[in-house]
């Protein structure tokens, strides 16, 4: 009888430890799924920087680059601000110009933008908390890191970081952080479909 129990509480114990690891896999899983090298190799994006579709990536490649350019020639705030302002000149313009249609067709369509005024844009909880929960793992691992690198956990580790600091003040003294974005944009969209036909 004690046997039986005890082999009972054993095969417990190892099916909690295999649902324990199984939570830990997919919690690993998720936690490489959403990480940004994921991202740049999902389908969209890798469909994106290879040109697929070339007017989509043609409008994503330009408005991506003028909206670097933008941010290297304005400040965030204007930039921001006209972006808003166009928007909203865009938006004002077709809301008057469908009131003259339906007043001099007599028409009752109403709003032109009464789909989207009365679809819900709110976030639902569970995925705000599921985006923080990402965000706070990636978070508390950067934290773990620097804590290792800065107090020399490794001295090996912790000299390859000064070294890379050292060689980006040289960098940063030839670019500044928005002309790197720029050249990084500028390269994601044009290496992929040039490796492509020269590889």
């Amino acid at each position: 009888m004690d046997t039986q129990s005890s082999q009972i509480s054993s095969s417990q114990g190892f099916a909690d430890g295999q649902n324990s690891a199984a939570k830990e896999s997919k919690m690993s899983d998720s936690f490489l799924s959403s990480s940004p090298v994921s991202l740049i190799q999902s389908p969209q994006v890798n469909s994106l920087i290879h040109w697929r579709d070339p007017k989509k990536s043609g409008v994503v490649f330009g408005l991506s680059l003028l909206l670097l350019l933008s941010l290297a020639a304005f400040s965030v705030i204007s930039v921001v601000s006209y972006l808003l302002l166009a928007l909203l000149c865009v938006t004002i313009t077709f809301r008057i110009y469908k009131s003259v249609i339906q007043a001099v067709q007599k028409s009752n369509e109403g709003h032109p933008f009464k789909v989207l005024i009365e679809k819900d844009v709110s976030i639902p909880p569970e995925t705000f908390r599921k985006h923080v929960d990402t965000s706070l793992t990636h978070i508390n691992r950067a934290l773990k890191q620097m804590s290792r690198l800065f107090l020399v956990e490794d001295l090996v580790d912790s000299l390859k970081l000064a070294v890379v600091m050292w060689l980006l003040t040289y960098v940063g003294a030839v670019f500044n952080g928005i002309t790197i974005l720029i050249l990084a944009d500028i390269l994601l969209f044009a290496v992929p479909p040039i490796y492509e036909k020269n590889k």
